[in-house]
């Protein structure tokens, strides 16, 4: 009942007596259909709706599933895009880009810190490896490519999983979600940490025990 009144507009009431003019909503079109065994009451053509129904078919559970799933990951896709106001380029492109600047970043520490920008900027290149694989090319030789043409273009370079090779995902429209991308890098960063701790604390406690 509370999502007829944001389709339609309009106020809930308790009685036929409490109906005014003003408790009213509008649809243009109000009808009854029979989807398999069951009845359902289509309200279309509803104005300024604030709430809609988004109708699913298909062959077998299974399926309807991996729509309900597409669909959900579009919608919030697109709501991130509109909470953000912006979007970072995808394909990844992003991920070949801080590789990049950690790898120059590296030079300005020293010691075994070193080590630590090297390993991160390393594993940040498992996200286009794992498209590299995925679309049935050579991991490496594709890493290589990447690396060297964002080295020449300084541009965003992502992989084309149709021909291997590197492209522009702003001209090919390819983008992902900034807040995404933040939650990701922030969320491996402190598991990493806590790995590492949880690592140090079990030798320590080795080392008690001999």
């Amino acid at each position: 009942m509370e999502r007829l009144v944001l389709a339609c507009g309009g106020v809930a009431v308790n009685s036929l007596d409490d109906i005014t003019p003003d408790s009213l909503g509008y649809a243009g079109l109000v009808y009854e259909h029979v989807l398999g065994e069951d009845k359902y009451t289509f309200v279309e053509q509803c104005k300024d709706a604030c709430s809609v129904t988004i109708l699913i078919k298909g062959p077998n559970k299974h399926t309807l599933t991996q729509i309900k799933d597409a669909i959900r990951d579009g919608l919030r896709a697109v709501k991130n895009t509109i909470d953000d106001g912006c979007v970072v380029p995808g394909a990844g492109a992003l991920e070949v880009a801080i590789h990049h600047a950690l790898i120059l970043y590296k030079s300005q520490v020293k010691g075994r810190l070193q080590l630590g920008v090297q390993a991160y900027a390393d594993a940040l290149l498992v996200i286009p490896k794992i498209l590299a694989q995925n679309a049935g090319f050579d991991a490496q030789e594709t890493i290589v490519k990447l690396l060297q043409e964002y080295a020449t273009s300084k541009m965003p370079v992502g992989l084309d999983i149709d021909t291997g090779e590197p492209l522009s995902p702003v001209d090919a429209g390819i983008f992902d979600n900034y807040l995404v991308k933040q939650q990701i890098l922030n969320s491996c960063t402190i598991i990493a940490n806590n790995l590492l701790l949880v690592d140090e604390i079990m030798r320590a406690g080795m080392s008690s025990l001999k």
